[in-house]
């Protein structure tokens, strides 16, 4: 079986617990009642690569559109790939089906952006945590699913006696945690975490983030952690992907992103990350884009960002910038060297220089 390349900045002494290769997924534009026909595609997914190791926690970013949420539900089998590859420990999960996918899936789970819709309303919160036990009973013997659903409460940080009320009876915060919870039951070695803190107010965020990190230390757990917000991805990710309009166009460790940002679209996202310091603020050069996304039914021709970057040449229009390490730093090394997709990458400092050291 074909392995992929491994990326730049990646520890690859040890075997990737996940691969993705030259993911894709279109939806078909049809028009006609009794004689469809299908007259173009949305791409929502077009061409992502990526790893994630062992207790590792890879961050995605991006505006909303760009297809971050469709990657998480593809990651866990609730979207099929229109192309391309999801390896897990080596093997493609997209060829599976019945109990081979079934089993994958124990391992490979998933928490919602939405506390309030993701979690049955006419369901207990003992049923909503107990039911992958359903689904695979070998988990947990029946006798025993009462005193394993409590202790997941607990390990959530929530009232183990409180396991017979309904979600309408938590908070936004607690229902979230009953999601991780319900995530954490077949103990997965993956979490797709799917802007699970973009509904909750800024100091609940803080708490859930808090959480998420303690489970990883305790369980070995491996994160795939999709946002918006940069700040929330800069405090939890190992490794971060910036994505626009279907494809990831920037990806290193959180010190070479944050820090030392050569593709354009990713140095205009940090410009518009809010500085508490007004002195740094009026230091810090903001980057205003001009213009509106496209639309990934109608992706622009090469460069598809090209439309609203300031950098944009004829070679843009022409030629498919390739996620690769730029040729102006791949001789000197040091935390400008990780791959960018674009022609005329540059570093450009656009943050404050205390961003720019590694979280700890």
């Amino acid at each position: 079986m074909a392995t992929m390349a491994p990326v730049p900045g990646t520890d690859t002494t040890t075997e990737p617990l996940l691969e993705v290769e030259g993911l894709v997924k279109h939806y078909p534009l049809t028009q006609g009642i009794l004689f469809r026909k299908q007259t173009g595609a949305v791409k929502a997914v077009d061409g992502v690569d990526f790893v994630l190791g062992r207790g590792e926690t890879l961050g995605i970013v991006g505006e909303s559109g760009c297809g971050k949420s469709t990657v998480a539900r593809m990651l866990v089998n609730l979207e099929r790939p229109t192309a391309g590859a999801i390896r897990y420990k080596g093997e493609d999960v997209t060829r599976l089906s019945g109990r081979a996918l079934k089993a994958v899936r124990r391992n490979i789970q998933m928490v919602f952006q939405d506390p309030y819709t993701s979690l049955n309303p006419r369901m207990t919160v003992g049923d909503i945590v107990g039911e992958p036990f359903d689904i695979h009973p070998e988990a947990a013997p029946r006798g025993d699913r009462r005193r394993r659903v409590q202790g997941l409460l607990e390990v959530v940080g929530l009232n183990p006696e409180h396991l017979n009320r309904y979600p309408h009876q938590f908070s936004g915060g607690q229902r979230q945690r009953i999601g991780i919870a319900r995530g954490l039951a077949l103990r997965p070695e993956i979490i797709v975490a799917d802007e699970p803190v973009s509904a909750l107010d800024v100091s609940v965020q803080a708490q859930v983030v808090n959480l998420l990190e303690r489970l990883q230390d305790e369980f070995g757990l491996a994160y795939v952690f999709i946002a918006h917000d940069l700040s929330v991805v800069r405090h939890i990710s190992d490794r971060v992907g910036v994505m626009y309009l279907g494809r990831i166009v920037e990806t290193g460790t959180d010190a070479q992103i944050y820090g030392h940002p050569t593709h354009p679209y990713t140095q205009a996202l940090l410009s518009a990350v809010p500085v508490p310091d007004p002195a740094a603020r009026d230091r810090r050069e903001r980057i205003i884009l001009t213009g509106d996304v496209p639309s990934p039914a109608d992706i622009p021709s090469g460069c598809r960002f090209r439309t609203r970057c300031w950098k944009a040449r004829q070679r843009c229009v022409d030629e498919v910038p390739l996620l690769a390490v730029p040729e102006a730093f791949r001789g000197e090394g040091g935390p400008a060297a990780h791959p960018s997709a674009c022609h005329f990458a540059e570093e450009k400092r656009v943050v404050p220089a205390d961003a720019a050291e590694a979280r700890p």
